[in-house]
């Protein structure tokens, strides 16, 4: 799924890492963030659905 990089983004390769990993790291907390809202609101209930 990975696509060659574009002629500009070959010469600076170390900041356009850095921005997706910054962006992966984001994404990541947002998923977790919300699983942990999810788990809250649901309460028990939700925390037993969760262990089958």
């Amino acid at each position: 799924m990975q696509r060659n990089p574009p002629p500009a983004a070959k010469d600076k390769p170390a900041p356009a890492a850095r921005k997706a990993e910054r962006l992966a790291e984001a994404l990541r907390a947002n998923l977790a963030r919300r699983k942990a809202q999810k788990r809250a609101r649901s309460g028990a209930a939700g925390a037993r659905d969760q262990q089958d």
